[in-house]
């Protein structure tokens, strides 16, 4: 049986504390940003949703560990779910511990629709340095990219640049990969430069600014397919304009 295509959106934030109300910020972003969704279930062990009458006073006081419990919008025929959980600092930039949030939503035309709001919605609420919305399975693309010993390839299998390991990268606020919708933090678009108004009118065409100040920028208006030459070429690009993503640039 083959996987229903789905939209997986993960941001990158500070550790999440005990009773932190930002996990709860996330779920009322994604509800905002997608019409008719309530994420008012717990995934059980078993699968199974399990109702929350009360989960906006639930939710925060279930945060702790670094991470909080997945949930789901109790449809199994149309599932969408998040959670987060804790990024030690030995495999993180600056050795400086984070939270890894992550939903996932069935890829069809009303959440490529909201898409950009979603990862907003998302990026906002955990008040994340950096984040990405893409295809399910695209971790599989940049998995090559990762340069894993000194004298290991110039370019992965697709063409694309050799990126460091995360724990390589001096700060958290650098983003470590692109992927099809990105979301830059204010610090983080800093970090590697954007925007620069005269090299960046295509995709300033495609961004949204967040009320942090941060961004939402979309490389392709379809979602990401590195099988399409005209997607793998903006991916191309849009690593030659951002060197510092990835920890490539050389000082």
């Amino acid at each position: 049986m083959t996987k229903r295509k789905a939209l997986t959106l993960i941001v990158y934030a500070p550790a999440l504390v005990g009773k932190d109300g930002r996990t709860l910020a996330v779920v009322h972003g994604m509800e905002k940003a997608l019409p008719g969704l309530r994420l008012e279930w717990e995934v059980g062990r078993g699968g199974s949703p399990i109702a929350l009458p009360q989960r906006d006073a639930w939710l925060p006081e279930r945060t702790q560990g670094g991470k909080f419990p997945l949930l789901c919008n109790g449809d199994e025929s149309y599932p969408v779910t998040v959670n987060g959980r804790g990024r030690p600092g030995l495999l993180s930039p600056g050795g400086q511990s984070l939270s890894e949030v992550q939903a996932e939503l069935p890829l069809d035309e009303p959440v490529i629709a909201a898409a950009a709001a979603l990862l907003e919605g998302v990026a906002e609420g955990a008040r994340s340095f950096w984040g990405h919305a893409s295809p399910y399975g695209y971790g599989s693309e940049v998995a090559p990219q990762f340069r894993r010993a000194p004298h290991g390839p110039g370019c992965s299998p697709r063409g694309l640049p050799m990126i460091n390991l995360p724990e390589k990268l001096s700060a958290p606020e650098v983003p470590w990969f692109l992927g099809w919708l990105n979301y830059w933090s204010a610090a983080a678009a800093t970090a590697i430069g954007f925007p620069d108004p005269a090299r960046d009118t295509e995709l300033l065409s495609r961004a949204r600014r967040t009320s942090s100040g941060g961004w939402v920028v979309q490389l392709t208006d379809t979602p990401l397919d590195l099988d399409d030459p005209a997607h793998l070429d903006a991916l191309k690009r849009a690593y030659e304009r951002f060197p510092n993503i990835g920890g490539r640039a050389v000082s």
